[in-house]
C-alpha cells in the first residue's frame, strides 16, 4: 500500500513542469527571439540538451542524498564542505528569490493586459498581490501546494496545446506564414547571439531543481524523483520548441522586442479572435502561478537546508515538518522576491538569477566526479559518464562567460561579500587565531 503521504511521480513531475514552464514560454520566449532571432530555437534546444544533463546528475546525487532538502546546495555541501557550500548555497538560494520576482511580474503584465490595467506600476501590483497569496498557500503546507501544481500544470499544458495548433491556423490564414519570417539578419547569426539568448532560455529551465528538494517525498525513492526530473524537462523542451516555432510563424522574428507578454503580442499581431487571446492569457496566468508557488516552495527548502547544516542562525531552521513547510524561508523568500520586482526589466532579473544557477550547476557537476572517484554510488547512475558530465562543464563554462556585464558583476561582489562574511564568522568564533603555512 502506498504512503499516502509520499508525492507520486506524475506530481513531482508537475512540480518540476510548474516551475518550468512559466517564465520561460510566456515570459520569455519573446526575449530570446529578440536577441538571436529564429535561432532562438538552437538556443532551446542546447540549453534543453544541456538541462537534461543536469537533470541526470541531479537524479544521481539525489540517489545518494534522498533526504537533502537543498537542491544543489546540499549536494555540494556534501561532497566540498561548508566553505563552498556555504557561498554557493547563499547564491543558489539568491537565484530561486530573484526568480521569483521574474515569473511573478510576467503574472502581473499578462494580468494588466487581461484587465486593462498595463501601464505604470500595475503589473509589479499585480505581482506582488500574487506572491502574497502563494506564499500563504506555502505555509499551507507542501502536500497541497504540490497537488495544486500538478493541477495548474495540466491545464497550461492543454492550453499551450491550444496556442500552438491555432497559431499555425491562424498564420496560414491570416497570410503572415512565410520562410522569410525565419531570416535571421547578419547581426544575431553569429554564436555570441546564441549564447545571449541562451542565457534567459537557461533561467527557463531552470525549475526542474524544485523536484530534488522533494526527493524524500516522492512515492519510489530517488530513482522514482530522477525519473520525474527528467520527465520534466523533456517534456518542457518539446512544448518550448514548438511554442516558439509558433510565434515566429505568426510574427517575423525581427518584430519581437524584450518584453513579458510574447504570446499576447502574437495574437494582437494577427488579430486572433478574443475568445483565443482569454485563452491564452488565462493560460499564461496559470503558468506564472504555478512557477512562482514552485520558486517560493524551492528557495524556501533551500534556506532551510542551510540552516539546518548550521551555516545559518537558528531562525531560518524553523520548519513544521507536520506541514513539511519552511515558513521563515518562505516569508523571506517572498519578500526578496517583492524587493527585486523593482531592479530592472525581465532579461536583467533573469540574468541576474541565472549567476547562481550556473554556478550550482557547474560545483554539482564536478560534485558528481568527487562522488565517482570516492565509490560513493546511489540507485541512480548518470548515462556515458564522464563525457556528459563533460560536455556539462564546458557548457556551463561558455554560459556564465557569456553573460550579461551586470550579472556577472553583481554575482561576482556578492560572491566576494559572502566569502568575507564567511571568514569573519570562523574567526569570530575561535579563541586565537590560526595561521596556516601554505608553503615550506
Amino acid at each position: 500500500m502506498k504512503d499516502q503521504k509520499l508525492i507520486s511521480v506524475p506530481v513531482a513531475t508537475a512540480v518540476g513542469l510548474g516551475a518550468i514552464i512559466g517564465a520561460g514560454i510566456f515570459v520569455l520566449s519573446g526575449t530570446t527571439i529578440a536577441l538571436a532571432g529564429a535561432n532562438a530555437l538552437i538556443a532551446f534546444a542546447l540549453v534543453g540538451v544541456l538541462a537534461i544533463i543536469i537533470a541526470m546528475e541531479f537524479g544521481e546525487l539525489g540517489s545518494i542524498m534522498p533526504h537533502a532538502k537543498g537542491a544543489s546546495f546540499s549536494f555540494i555541501f556534501e561532497a566540498f564542505g561548508s566553505e563552498m557550500g556555504f557561498i554557493t548555497g547563499i547564491l543558489l538560494y539568491f537565484s530561486f528569490s530573484t526568480a521569483i520576482a521574474a515569473i511573478a511580474l510576467g503574472f502581473g503584465s499578462y494580468l494588466g493586459i487581461l484587465t486593462g490595467l498595463h501601464s505604470g506600476y500595475y503589473p509589479i501590483i499585480f505581482a506582488i498581490i500574487l506572491i502574497f497569496v502563494l506564499s500563504i498557500l506555502n505555509i499551507i503546507g507542501i502536500k497541497k501546494a504540490a497537488s495544486a501544481d500538478f493541477y495548474l500544470v495540466m491545464i497550461k499544458l492543454g492550453i499551450l496545446t491550444i496556442f500552438v495548433i491555432s497559431a499555425v491556423v491562424l498564420a496560414y490564414s491570416t497570410k503572415t506564414l512565410n520562410v522569410s519570417n525565419f531570416t535571421v539578419p547578419p547581426s544575431k547569426d553569429n554564436v555570441y547571439a546564441i549564447f545571449s539568448a541562451s542565457i534567459a532560455v537557461f533561467f527557463a529551465y531552470s525549475g526542474f531543481q524544485s523536484i530534488s528538494t522533494l526527493t524524500s517525498d516522492v512515492n519510489g525513492g530517488a530513482n522514482k524523483a530522477a525519473k520525474a526530473i527528467v520527465l520534466s524537462v523533456v517534456i518542457s523542451m518539446i512544448f518550448y520548441i514548438l511554442v516558439v516555432v509558433a510565434l515566429i510563424l505568426m510574427v517575423p522574428a525581427s518584430k519581437y522586442t524584450v518584453s513579458a507578454d510574447p504570446l499576447a503580442f502574437a495574437l494582437s499581431y494577427v488579430h486572433a479572435p478574443y475568445y483565443l487571446y482569454f485563452i491564452v492569457t488565462i493560460g499564461a496566468l496559470i503558468a506564472t502561478t504555478s512557477a512562482t508557488l514552485a520558486m517560493i516552495m524551492t528557495s524556501s527548502r533551500v534556506l532551510y537546508q542551510i540552516g539546518e547544516n548550521k551555516l545559518l542562525p537558528k531562525f531560518f531552521r524553523k520548519f513544521n515538518s507536520k506541514k513539511d513547510v519552511s515558513v521563515n524561508g518562505v516569508i523571506i523568500s517572498s519578500v526578496i522576491g517583492i524587493v527585486m520586482l523593482f531592479s530592472g526589466n525581465v532579461y536583467i532579473i533573469a540574468a541576474i538569477s541565472n549567476f547562481g544557477l550556473l554556478l550550482s550547476y557547474l560545483v554539482s557537476s564536478f560534485a558528481v566526479i568527487h562522488f565517482r572517484r570516492i565509490k560513493k554510488s546511489g540507485t541512480f547512475k548518470t548515462p556515458l559518464y564522464p563525457y556528459t558530465v563533460i560536455v556539462a562543464i564546458i557548457l556551463l563554462v561558455l554560459f556564465i562567460y557569456g553573460m550579461p556585464k551586470e550579472a556577472l558583476d553583481i554575482g561576482v561582489i556578492i560572491i566576494l561579500i559572502l566569502f568575507m562574511l564567511y571568514y569573519f564568522f570562523i574567526e569570530f568564533k575561535r579563541d586565537r587565531v590560526i595561521r596556516e603555512e601554505l608553503f615550506k
